[in-house]
């Protein structure tokens, strides 16, 4: 049996086995737990037991003024006692455990997430920001009341059991090939292009793992490549509420290995983007965080065919880019170019380019996830 989690509240006591519940895209582990709860002095009121997944996008102490920047995305209640018909599942080992120990007055509860609400994120909050940060979180909550919802009704802190818990994305085990992008640019002042591909091995990459990317230059111009340099972007796209979008440099590494006109060159650079070389970005989207706990940056946000994105709320996903600054006098160039992949087992490929005065760089988007810990 798991560890505990478990909170305890004058007549209400909450236990969870865990409290991080996996998306495995095709389902969601369900929340399975007990409520422990004291039947005396109830004087006609119920005991409930509720999850919510709710979007904040604004400081909790404007909610005192009457201005709500939290909207709930979706809310399940279960009345827990006194008991009704409805079927129950079976009983869990975790349930079982602690139902022995809690006897009479325990009372287990199950909750099946739909397969279509977003993973938990967090906006990371500047250093002079307080109260709890935007973005969207889990709350599993046992209460006293008359009725379930009833905005009318006060019910009392004593009289209430909270607990937040994440709801984090699986990552497979069995992974689609790597992205891969080749671009190449004309100058004026030479008769021959400059060839850039980048690639990687695979389209997904594990917090804390070296991301391996493989370069290759053919540089049949008289320029030379002064510096190479590769830098990884995330994109997150708040949808729920606006159009807001934020793209973040989350890492920038620059290699001073050159490429001397009519020379081709090929090295493979390993780079970590990480959570810790980032803790001053305001705004930044972090994987859900429970208290004080330490957490990574956000997982890439996957995506299936026919989900509505209005109600993920923040779509995060990260690009690498590949620059090569080059000199050769007066006149310098740049190139861009795309490859997209936003499904594991789609690959959308797009191509343009665009005028910069100094650099020439090919882009590469990659999936970042959590380890699958849970086999």
């Amino acid at each position: 049996c798991c560890s505990n989690v478990n909170i305890s509240i004058s007549k209400l006591a909450l236990y969870l086995g865990k409290r991080d519940f996996v998306d495995h895209v095709e389902s969601v582990e369900a929340i399975d737990g007990v409520l422990k709860v004291d039947p005396a002095d109830l004087n006609g009121r119920k005991v409930w037991v509720s999850v919510t997944c709710a979007f904040r996008y604004g400081r909790e102490d404007l909610d005192v003024i009457g201005l709500s920047f939290r909207k709930d995305i979706w809310m399940q209640y279960m009345q827990i006692y006194p008991t009704t018909c409805e079927p129950k599942p079976a009983n869990t080992v975790m349930q079982n455990a602690i139902l022995k120990k809690s006897g009479e007055q325990g009372y287990p509860f199950t909750f099946c997430l739909p397969t279509n609400l977003p993973c938990s994120v967090t906006l990371q909050p500047g250093p002079e920001d307080s109260g709890k940060p935007c973005g969207v979180d889990f709350e599993v909550k046992g209460y006293i009341a008359y009725e379930a919802d009833n905005p009318d009704e006060i019910i009392e802190k004593r009289n209430t059991a909270r607990l937040i818990i994440r709801k984090i994305q699986y990552a497979p085990n069995l992974l689609a090939a790597g992205p891969k992008v080749d671009v190449s640019r004309h100058f004026i002042t030479s008769n021959r292009p400059v060839y850039l591909e980048a690639s990687l091995e695979q389209e997904l990459y594990y917090h804390g793992d070296p991301i391996p990317v493989n370069v290759k230059v053919n540089n049949e111009s008289n320029k030379v490549v002064k510096k190479i340099k590769i830098s990884i972007y995330q994109t997150t796209d708040v949808v729920l509420y606006s159009a807001d979008k934020y793209t973040k440099c989350v890492l920038s590494e620059e290699f001073g290995d050159q490429v001397n006109a009519m020379d081709t060159f090929e090295k493979e650079y390993r780079v970590t983007p990480l959570l810790a070389n980032n803790r001053e970005k305001r705004g930044l989207a972090l994987d859900g965080k429970l208290k004080d706990e330490d957490t990574n940056l956000a997982s890439s946000t996957i995506i299936r065919a026919g989900m509505d994105k209005d109600i993920l709320g923040i779509l995060v996903s990260y690009k690498i880019r590949v620059t090569l600054t080059m000199s050769g006098g007066s006149l310098l160039g740049s190139l861009t170019s795309r490859l997209i992949h936003l499904h594991f087992s789609e690959h959308l490929q797009e191509a343009h380019y665009q005028y910069d005065e100094q650099e020439c760089h090919t882009t590469a988007s990659v999936h970042i996830q959590h380890r699958n810990r849970y086999k």
